[in-house]
């Protein structure tokens, strides 16, 4: 097992390797779907921002967008992208209290062992009304199925995607995670319907599970199932 830090500095060099085509730039378009309208207009931290793809398409509506992130491996590609980023943690955010409008997370909570020293850093950085986010692995989910008997995937030359810590959780725990001030009002799920990352690439298919995918994000009955359960919440 590897420290967040050292996991991702590794990860770095590899990260955008298959992120611009297929499975991974559909997760990224339906995570871009939920954060941008939250986005326009507000001022936006993005938790977790990696080399900046979804950062960069969120910057442009947003009033002012920043990205934070562990990684100075990650953060050097971010700041080639010309994007306002800055290392640090999810745990010690560096910023004033009620500095945001929009908090948003995809693909990083799962990692952070003190999630909810975490959340109640999303609350404190939230201005009254504003909103975050923030997506989590979910247990409810054919994702987590897959998972548990999925053989290790190289992220790296010497590292693979079991030596980071990762968390699953349900719903419910999720909700135990908020601090009193942070209340769902939303919820959106990635990846319900995709078994393998691999399908993606077959012609025909990959496009009609792109397109169940966007319907089943934003779908009460589906959002739940998920292998990535966006919550949306807001501050009192």
């Amino acid at each position: 097992m590897k420290d967040n830090r050292s996991y991702y500095d590794d990860f770095a060099g590899w990260y955008e390797r298959e992120r611009h085509h297929g499975y991974h730039a559909m997760l990224d378009r339906l995570q871009v779907g939920i954060a941008r309208p939250l986005a326009a207009g507000k001022d936006v931290l993005e938790l977790g921002c990696g080399t900046g793809l979804i950062l960069k398409e969120i910057e442009p509506y947003a009033r002012r967008a920043v990205g934070l992130d562990i990684s100075r491996g990650m953060l050097g590609q971010a700041h080639a992208r010309g994007l306002s980023v800055l290392a640090g943690s999810a745990t010690d955010l560096p910023f004033k209290d009620e500095s945001f409008d929009l908090v948003y997370s995809f693909k990083v909570l799962a990692h952070v062992q003190a999630i909810e020293q975490a959340m109640r850093e999303v609350a404190r950085v939230l201005r009254p009304g504003g909103r975050a986010a923030l997506e989590f692995y979910n247990k409810a989910s054919l994702r987590y199925l897959i998972k548990r008997f999925k053989r290790p995937h190289k992220v790296s030359d010497g590292t693979t995607d079991d030596q980071v810590y990762t968390r699953y959780d349900s719903l419910a725990e999720v909700k135990r995670y908020l601090p009193a001030d942070l209340s769902v009002v939303d919820l959106h799920g990635v990846r319900v319907f995709t078994p393998f990352a691999q399908v993606h690439r077959v012609p025909g298919v990959a496009q009609a599970l792109s397109a169940a995918e966007r319907i089943a994000r934003d779908q009460a009955l589906t959002a739940r199932f998920g292998g990535f359960l966006v919550v949306i919440v807001e501050k009192r």
